[in-house]
């Protein structure tokens, strides 16, 4: 058997297999990287199993070949090389971990976690052109059959992060998972709750990267996981909305996440047709915008979903019903901000992943609230972005996907193209309004000190925010306009003063 592995990669492999030659140590190329090359998908992720103390020989490897060692895992013996690809003008890395074993490698796979992540290449054997795989669960076979299978009935028991795990691999590969993995996975998926914080992380990240990821979520909830990551999401269930929803809070909020899929060109809609996503406005600078990364593992995109799953999660504690019998909501999107920030950072979330949410979630009511009628204000636009900053453009798009996941089967074609209209007429306005304002400030703070005798603080601060704002919409455009306009307001203010 040959394994095709791209020229680069080859090369760092020798590279490492002769490093640990001159030292006698016995190693082999180990899990997710022998599968990705059966399947023919790139991979920098690269696992190596060492007979010997990882944590002592991965730090000799990193300075032998110009990379970062990160100590993994203490208690198991577990390394990370991190090394750029110099020739690379994206910087790309490969990432190198290295894992000591005891005895012999097959009983090291016995104790991995899933059989086509169970199989091992001897690293001197690499440049072979007959390679020997050693496949003792039949990787191999499962990966033709496009299967996620355990290796063991203690796999999860021993690390139950490979509970979410499992969903993940079936997600990113378009696998299923075999019937006896799945009882077991909701046999254990309690044990979840024990698994630290930045790991479930990960896996969800990883899972919410994959186009059309919010069946996945649903499925999750099928195996016991989604309440269990998220108990505070278990009160939703059941919770019924106003009529003109078609799903409970708790439906609602899985679709809504398979919504933004949609919306954001990442999958289908079960209840649209062609017209629902031709009137949703898109780009190529739109695309990148979802596409920026965040924080480690995360874009906007992912938040975006993220903030779906979790934007109604205050509706069951804050439903009231009126004289007339109407359910409200009132205060759930800042206590669902609140909440969802307690979920992220207990599951190691960063602060601008944190803050990015939660803005997405307090003011995702605010796109429908923008105007009563017609089209906003230009001062009613440029409020909404001083308040969301550049996750105003992400709002927009995840009230269409709200608006979807409201009406459902039930979708009326005519109020979805006015929803949709009303979001392309404000991201233009926006645009226009950057231009507007992206030249120096008309007037400063020492302008308003020397014109009118203003000292700093506050007051100086609402009137250089009023000019921006005046600015923003078309009403300013000069410097004297401006000292114009501030000189009026101070007058005005001085007569409804005095009387």
């Amino acid at each position: 058997m040959k394994l095709a592995i791209e020229t680069e990669t080859s090369s760092l492999l020798a590279t490492v297999n002769n490093l640990l030659a001159e030292q006698g140590i016995k190693s082999y190329l180990v899990g997710g990287v022998i599968r990705d090359l059966f399947l023919k998908r790139d991979t920098a992720d690269i696992d190596i199993a060492l007979a010997g103390d990882a944590l002592e020989i991965a730090p000799r490897l990193a300075d032998a070949i110009g990379g970062k060692f990160i100590r993994l895992d203490e208690a198991n013996k577990v390394g990370r090389v991190v090394l750029k690809d110099k020739k690379a003008p994206s910087g790309n890395r490969w990432q190198l971990d290295f894992a000591a074993f005891d005895g012999s490698i097959e009983q090291d796979l016995s104790r991995r976690d899933f059989t086509i992540d169970a199989m091992a290449v001897n690293l001197d054997e690499l440049a072979k052109d007959d390679v020997s795989l050693i496949d003792p669960f039949n990787g191999k076979a499962d990966l033709k059959d496009k299967v996620v299978r355990a290796v063991s009935d203690r796999v999860f028991s021993s690390d139950a992060a490979r509970l979410l795990r499992a969903v993940r691999l079936a997600a990113e590969l378009d696998f299923t998972i075999d019937g006896k993995t799945e009882a077991l996975i909701k046999q254990d998926c309690q044990l979840i709750t024990a698994v630290a914080g930045e790991r479930v992380r990960e896996e969800l990240l990883r899972l919410l990267a994959v186009a059309d990821s919010g069946r996945f979520l649903f499925y999750l909830d099928e195996l016991g996981l989604l309440t269990a990551i998220f108990p505070e999401m278990t009160v939703t269930k059941g919770a019924e909305q106003p009529k003109e929803h078609f799903w409970d809070v708790f439906e609602h909020s899985l679709k809504t996440v398979a919504a933004v899929d949609f919306i954001l060109r990442q999958g289908g809609w079960e209840h649209a047709s062609d017209k629902v996503l031709a009137a949703v406005p898109w780009s190529d600078s739109l695309a990148r915008h979802f596409s920026r990364p965040v924080s480690g593992g995360s874009t906007r995109r992912s938040l975006l979903k993220l903030a779906g799953l979790l934007h109604d999660v205050a509706k069951p504690q804050t439903k009231t019903l009126t004289e007339e019998g109407r359910t409200r909501f009132l205060g759930h999107p800042k206590e669902g901000a609140a909440i969802a920030a307690g979920i992220l950072e207990r599951l190691r979330f960063s602060g601008k992943e944190v803050k990015l949410v939660g803005i997405v979630i307090n003011h995702h009511m605010r796109p429908g609230q923008m105007s009563r009628e017609g089209m906003p204000t230009r001062r009613a636009i440029y409020r909404y972005f001083r308040d969301c900053g550049e996750a105003g453009i992400d709002i927009l798009f995840f009230s269409l996907a709200d608006h979807l996941a409201a009406r459902g089967s039930n979708l009326n074609l005519s109020g979805w193209r006015e929803h949709a209209h009303l979001v392309e007429y404000v991201l233009n306005q926006h645009a226009e309004q950057e231009k507007l304002v992206a030249p120096a400030r008309l007037v400063s703070g020492h302008d308003l000190a020397s014109t009118f005798g203003m000292k700093p603080g506050p007051r100086m601060g609402e009137l250089l925010e009023a000019v921006r704002e005046a600015q923003a919409s078309g009403e300013l455009a000069t410097r004297e306009e401006a000292l114009a306009y501030v000189r009026e307001k101070l007058e005005t203010e001085a007569v409804n003063h005095y009387g």
